[in-house]
């Protein structure tokens, strides 16, 4: 087989896994009901009204410190739907079968602060390509993990275990 095949092949593989991470992350927004992106919100947000056991008046509407308020809710808002994202990503290289080099074959877990998410594996031979889409819950899997598998998925939760710095402990 020509190199310039085995390209066209490696290519169309990775086109694949692709669209098999697309149509994953769709099947686990749908599943947790999450909106879809550009999706507006039901529900406008009301502004944020004072408790009444604060010692500090309420401040005016448009002065600096209604909007700092404002502004502080809507950031900590944007902070927890972000912990729902699938934001961390660990890949792992390797090499599928002995004859053949160059650690072409992966398998990459994407995963939000949970460790809700899916582990994605391309497993790459002279011959074919063959690409696998497993769910993941609480950094667990019902499905059977390759060892590659386990361990970007362990990467990730160690990851986790580390204490996140935030703009409001530097």
């Amino acid at each position: 087989m020509s190199s310039t095949l085995a390209g066209a092949f490696g290519i169309a593989a990775l086109f694949v896994a692709v669209l098999a991470l697309v149509f994953a992350i769709q099947a686990l927004r749908a599943q947790s009901g999450a909106p879809k992106a550009g999706a507006k919100p039901a529900v406008m947000p009301q502004p944020q009204v004072q408790p009444a056991e604060s010692s500090e008046p309420e401040a005016k509407p448009g002065t600096v410190k209604s909007e700092l308020r404002r502004l502080s809710k809507e950031l900590e808002d944007a902070r927890s739907e972000l912990r729902e994202t699938l934001q961390h990503l660990a890949v792992v290289r390797y090499d599928a079968y002995g004859d053949m080099g160059g650690r072409l074959s992966w398998s990459m877990a994407l995963l939000d602060d949970k460790g809700d998410g899916i582990v994605l594996t391309s497993i790459n031979s002279r011959n074919d390509a063959r690409s696998y889409a497993k769910e993941v819950k609480s950094f667990e899997s019902d499905a059977k993990l390759s060892p590659e598998e386990e361990e970007a998925i362990e990467t990730l939760r160690k990851e986790a275990a580390q204490p996140r710095e935030t703009p409001e402990h530097q």
